[in-house]
C-alpha cells in the first residue's frame, strides 16, 4: 500500500540517526548519464562538416541520416519510460547504455549514408530509453523539494555534455578522423553502465549506504513503496488532459533545442562564415549559457516551492519566463549584422529555453508519482517528434527561405509553448489508484 505524500512541513523529521547521503550519489550517477547522452548526441553534429566532405552529402541527405536516429529516439521513448518502470532502472539502465554504446562504436565503420543511418536509427533505439529510466530512477530517491533542482542538475549534466562535445570532437579529428571519437565515447558509455549495475538499487531500502536517518526522510516525504511490480494506469494517463498540455509544450521546446542541436555548428559554418576550429568553440557556447539555465530553473522553482507552498505557482512562473525570454532573443540573435552579436544573444536564447527543462521534468515527478518514467516518457516523446521534425524541416527551410526562416520558427514555437505552459498545473496527480 502506498501512502500520500507528507506535506512540505514534514518532510526533514527530526531526532532520530543523522541521515546519510546517498541520495545524492544516485543523482550523480544520473548527472553522468545525461552528460555522456548528449556527448553521444552531439557528437554527430559536431562531426557533419568532415563526414560531408569525406562522403560527399548533400545538407538534404545529411537531414536525412541526422532524421533517422530522432525519429527512433522519438518512437522509443515510451517503450523506454514502460522498460523502465516494468523491470526497474537498475537493470534497464544498464541494458539501454551498453546497446547504444555499442552502436556508438559501429557508426565509426560506416562506409554510406544507408549504413550511417542505420547505426544511428539503433543508437536512438537505446538512447530513447535514458531520460525517462533516469526520471524513474530518481523518482524514488529525491524529495519533492529537491526535484527542480535534481532535473536542473541532470539536465544541466546533458548540456555539459553537448558544450564540451564540438571542442573535445573537433580536436580528435583534427589529430584522427571523425571515426575516432565514435569509439572512444562508446568505451565511456560502457564503464558506466558496468558500475551503475554495481552502485545502484531500485529503491533506498534496498541499498546498503542508505541509513535509517535517509530511510526515514525519504519515508516521510514519498510514502512507502509498494512491492511487486505495478500495472502502469496507461488508459488514466492517456485520457488526462494535462499530459497532452505538458507534451505539446515540450513538442515546442524539442523542436526549438532540436535545430540547436544538430543545425548551429553548420549554421555558425555556412551562414557566419566560422571555420573548423572556431565553429567547436563558438557552437559550444549557447549550450554552456544552456547550462547554467537547468541549474538555475530548477533551484528557483525549488526556492519559491519553499517560500509559497503553491506548487502550480512554482512551475509555472519559471517556465513561463523561459520561453519568452527565448523567443525574444531568438529574434534578435537571427537579425543581428555581427556574428559575435548574434552568438550573445543565441547564448541568451538557449538559456531562455534551458531555464524550463528542469522544471518540465520536475512537474513529470509532481504528476506522475511511481509512474514518473511513463509520464515522462510521453512528454518527451513529443518533444523528440519535434525535434525530429526540425531536423528534416529546417533542411529545407533553409534550402528555400535561409536561416532567418529557420530560426523564425523556433521563436514563434517558443511563444506558444509559454502560452500552454499557463495551463498546465503540477499539484494535479495524472490517476488515481485504488488501496
Amino acid at each position: 500500500m502506498s501512502l500520500s505524500p507528507a506535506p512540505l512541513s514534514s518532510l526533514f523529521p527530526t531526532g532520530g540517526v543523522k541521515p546519510s547521503r546517498a541520495r545524492y550519489k544516485v543523482l550523480a550517477f544520473v548527472v553522468a548519464a545525461y552528460f555522456i547522452t548528449y556527448i553521444d548526441r552531439v557528437l554527430l553534429s559536431a562531426s557533419v562538416p568532415s563526414i560531408e566532405k569525406e562522403f560527399g552529402f548533400t545538407t538534404i541527405t545529411m537531414g536525412w541520416v541526422l532524421f533517422s536516429y530522432q525519429i527512433a529516439y522519438a518512437a522509443f521513448q515510451i517503450p523506454g519510460g514502460w522498460l523502465g518502470d516494468r523491470i526497474g532502472p537498475r537493470l534497464a539502465m544498464t541494458g539501454v547504455v551498453i546497446w547504444w554504446s555499442t552502436f556508438t562504436a559501429l557508426t565509426s565503420f560506416t562506409w554510406s549514408a544507408t549504413s550511417m543511418a542505420i547505426c544511428l536509427f539503433l543508437i536512438g533505439m537505446g538512447e530513447a530509453g535514458a531520460f525517462p529510466i533516469a526520471n524513474r530512477a530518481l523518482s524514488r530517491w529525491m524529495l519533492p523539494a529537491e526535484r527542480g533542482m535534481s532535473q536542473g542538475v541532470t539536465h544541466a549534466g546533458s548540456r555539459l555534455g553537448g558544450a564540451l562535445t564540438p571542442v573535445m570532437v573537433v580536436a580528435l579529428i583534427a589529430m584522427y578522423s571523425w571515426r575516432a571519437p565514435f569509439l572512444i565515447f562508446a568505451v565511456v558509455g560502457i564503464v558506466w553502465a558496468v558500475l551503475w549495475y554495481r552502485f545502484y538499487r531500485n529503491t533506498p531500502y534496498e541499498h546498503a549506504s542508505v541509513n535509517e536517518g535517509e530511510r526515514e526522510i525519504i519515508t516521510a516525504a514519498l510514502g512507502t513503496f509498494a512491492k511487486g511490480r505495478r500495472k502502469v494506469p496507461w488508459g488514466q494517463i492517456l485520457r488526462n488532459p494535462q499530459t497532452w498540455l505538458l507534451s505539446g509544450m515540450y513538442f515546442c521546446y524539442g523542436y526549438d533545442i532540436g535545430v540547436f542541436l544538430s543545425w548551429f555548428p553548420k549554421y555558425l559554418n555556412a551562414a557566419r562564415g566560422l571555420d573548423l576550429q572556431q565553429m567547436g568553440i563558438y557552437a559550444s557556447l549557447p549550450l554552456l549559457a544552456g547550462l547554467f539555465g537547468d541549474i538555475l530553473g530548477g533551484l528557483t522553482s525549488d526556492l519559491l516551492l519553499k517560500r509559497t507552498g503553491n506548487l502550480k505557482f512554482s512551475r509555472r512562473i519559471v517556465s513561463v519566463v523561459g520561453f519568452t525570454l527565448a523567443g525574444i532573443a531568438v529574434t534578435l540573435a537571427a537579425s543581428a549584422a555581427d556574428p559575435m552579436v548574434s552568438i550573445a544573444w543565441f547564448c541568451v536564447a538557449v538559456f531562455g529555453l534551458e531555464l524550463t527543462v528542469g522544471v518540465s521534468w520536475a512537474v513529470t515527478l509532481d504528476i506522475g508519482g511511481e509512474f514518473a518514467g511513463s509520464v515522462s516518457a510521453v512528454m518527451n516523446t513529443l518533444g523528440n517528434v519535434g525535434a525530429a521534425i526540425a531536423i528534416a524541416l529546417t533542411a529545407y527551410v533553409v534550402s528555400v527561405s535561409g536561416w532567418g526562416a529557420a530560426f523564425g520558427i523556433i521563436a514563434g514555437l517558443a511563444l506558444v509553448a509559454a502560452m500552454l505552459c499557463f495551463t498546465i498545473d503540477a499539484s494535479r496527480r495524472l490517476y488515481k489508484i485504488d488501496s
